[in-house]
């Protein structure tokens, strides 16, 4: 399930993620299960909250190198692809 932060547009962070759940932009919304429950609780919610799938991996350097880039991340969304921009 990894595989599509691999190769499927995605965003990282809690503020880009955030803002693509509001937009109904979200197809899926990975978690890092060690990041702070501060961050992670509103992410939560707001996926309840708007339907979109939730999973959870091991770690914030796994979900960070998974995505391609050199430092943890807390979450990471695939993009719908409808959302997928020019």
């Amino acid at each position: 399930m990894l595989s599509a932060l691999e190769t499927k547009n995605k965003v990282t962070g809690v503020k880009q993620s955030m803002k693509a759940i509001r937009e109904e932009r979200a197809q899926r919304v990975y978690l890092a299960r060690d990041a702070a429950p501060s961050i992670l609780s509103p992410v939560e919610t707001a996926c309840r909250t708007a339907g979109v799938e939730t999973v959870f991996v091991e770690s914030m350097a796994v979900l960070g190198r998974t995505c391609g880039i050199d430092v943890g991340a807390a979450v990471a969304v695939v993009l719908k692809d409808a959302c997928v921009k020019p």
